[in-house]
């Protein structure tokens, strides 16, 4: 659910896996992929929300580190490993240029790490776009672009509504802001099981994501109790 709060086992155990060790997951299952993300200081790539608030620029991944590799940094992020085979940024780069021919956009379910062990699902994407440019270090890396859609979940699967964007992205520092104001618990009860960042005044209603002083922690039970209606 988008904006639900939650930890690292906790995003491991909603995708059914044991562990997600990689930032990008084409194809984590039938239906979509997914991507983790950082905007922190101490991030290995540079992810970023667009001034629309609908808009993801991802960072493509770089080569494996290894013995012979020190500084993965100084070269180009690969589309293909040595043996030809794709990595997940030539899969990715790849159902863009699908998407480009007319197939479907790529569902993306995107993560992003706030702080050490507290996580946020950012909700569903479509990968509408790629670049594969040169960044400060004078070396090409891919940077997707992917917009914010709604869907649908119908049984296992799930049905997008007409790949309409949503509401505003809250961005990643008023996240902070909040779970650090609001102590990581419901403004309401104190739960600490089940959160999300709730807009106090709804979207729909004129609310804005943009500070930290219309975001606020609710668990589920309240959120789901508010219903879009201004308390």
């Amino acid at each position: 659910m988008k904006d639900q709060i939650i930890s690292y086992r906790e995003m491991c155990d909603t995708e059914g896996i044991q562990t997600l060790q990689r930032g990008m997951n084409y194809r984590i299952n039938a239906n979509y992929s997914v991507i983790l993300m950082s905007q922190r200081k101490n991030a290995p790539y540079n992810d970023k929300i667009r001034g629309d608030g609908i808009t993801i620029e991802y960072e493509g991944h770089d080569i494996p580190k290894t013995k012979d590799i020190e500084d993965p940094k100084l070269f180009d992020q690969p589309r293909t490993t040595k043996s030809g085979r794709l990595t997940q940024n030539g899969l990715f780069a790849k159902a863009v240029d699908d998407y480009k021919k007319g197939k479907s956009p790529e569902l993306v379910r995107v993560y992003e790490k706030l702080l050490s062990g507290v996580w946020s699902e950012k909700g569903f994407f479509k990968l509408v776009g790629y670049e594969y440019r040169e960044d400060i270090n004078n070396r090409k890396v891919f940077i997707f672009v992917l917009e914010e859609v709604e869907i649908d979940r119908i049984g296992s699967g799930l049905e997008v509504r007409g790949l309409k964007p949503r509401t505003r992205i809250i961005p990643s520092e008023v996240k902070k802001q909040v779970w650090e104001r609001d102590k990581g618990k419901c403004v309401i009860c104190g739960a600490t099981d089940e959160l999300h960042f709730d807009h106090d005044l709804p979207y729909s209603k004129g609310g804005s994501s943009i500070t930290a002083e219309n975001v606020r922690i609710l668990c589920a039970r309240h959120n789901l109790a508010k219903s879009n209606k201004i308390e």
